[in-house]
């Protein structure tokens, strides 16, 4: 099979590898059609983030199974994505069902080689069918719709508070549109990129441009209780994390989603702000698909291509053998991107 190969650090190819063997008899082999590059490849593949050289990256796929075990309640041509998160299943997380939390987990495309590659075995417990009405490259982002969903219900929401996501990537462009799914309003996001909060304001959502306004200033004007009710914040950046405090108002509710990069420190006058406001500040981590049929990936796919867009998120859509020159121009930033998603 073909697939994009991170040679060491720095270094990706696209190659021809032996088909991939499973692991235990439970697994299927899915063909994989479109796989998106998350924010976390790039220190993965550019940083020294890797567990081992060499892997196939690729976590968020979707694609049709091509082989299914005698006695498997999947067959040949079904449509799926799949859980990325293979969990240990014997662990204290794992016997609640908080497999996000498990103690020996491993992972497709991180620990394990993933989705960058024209085949993958899934296990069977990992899988969920794609509707459909939904169309696979849309499918391919189920996982980062999950973890948009997952931090949005920490929240205590009610209708009509008011909501700020900071960070208008493809992760806080899905919060903002799940908060406004659950009655917030209005659902103000911010950024420094313009096109970004173009497809923002495209999606209904209130757009503050932070590399012209000052934010905290921005949302202490707009909202009479010194700022918001609820705020995600979904760009990892220290700077942003403090924003996210300063932006939230009496009473209000802070979700902090993005994957810290850097050292964050509070001043004590933001600290006592915390301690004056009784805010409630939360953490969230990937996403939970327990119990089946109620869990957060169902509902994802349920929203997908309906109530919930993801396709003015995708900028770019290309062969996965040009990956390698793609992931080489994101580091580069030699253009624009947004969400990148693999034609396989």
């Amino acid at each position: 099979m073909k697939a994009l190969v991170l040679q060491k650090d720095k270094e990706l190819e696209y190659l021809s590898l032996p088909d991939p063997k499973p692991r235990s008899p439970t697994e299927l082999l899915v063909s994989v059609k479109y796989a998106g590059i998350c924010g976390s490849d790039i220190p993965r593949g550019f940083q020294g983030g890797a567990y081992h050289y060499p892997l196939v990256m690729g976590h968020e796929f979707a694609g049709i199974v091509e082989e299914a075990p005698a006695g498997s309640a999947w067959a040949r041509g079904d449509r799926v994505t799949a859980f990325p998160l293979l969990p240990c299943g014997s662990c204290g997380p794992c016997q609640t069902g908080d497999y996000a939390q498990c103690e020996d987990y491993d992972y497709l495309g991180s620990r394990r080689d993933g989705a960058f590659a024209e085949f993958v075995y899934v296990p069977e417990a990992n899988l969920f069918r794609v509707p459909e009405q939904v169309e696979l490259r849309s499918a391919a982002m189920t996982e980062p719709c999950a973890v948009a969903l997952h931090g949005v219900e920490k929240l205590r929401i009610q209708a009509g508070m008011s909501a700020l996501v900071i960070g208008a990537g493809p992760i806080g462009s899905m919060v903002a549109q799940w908060l406004a799914l659950r009655g917030c309003a209005p659902v103000y996001v911010a950024d420094v990129d313009p096109a970004k909060l173009e497809i923002a304001a495209g999606m209904g959502m209130h757009t503050i441009d932070s590399g012209r306004l000052d934010l905290v200033e921005e949302l202490r004007r707009l909202e009479d209780r010194g700022g918001v009710d609820c705020c995600v914040e979904a760009c990892g950046l220290p700077s942003t994390f403090l924003q996210a405090i300063q932006c939230t108002g009496r009473f209000g509710q802070v979700v902090f989603m993005g994957n810290i990069n850097g050292t964050f420190s509070i001043p004590q006058k933001e600290f006592s702000r915390i301690l004056r406001n009784e805010m409630t500040i939360q953490g969230t981590w990937n996403s939970k698909i327990v119990p089946r049929g109620k869990d957060e990936w169902t509902r994802v796919l349920e929203f997908l291509d309906a109530s919930l867009q993801v396709k003015p998120l995708i900028s770019h859509t290309p062969p996965l053998s040009e990956g390698a020159g793609v992931f080489y121009r994101m580091v580069a930033r030699a253009e624009w991107f947004n969400k990148v998603v693999f034609e396989i």
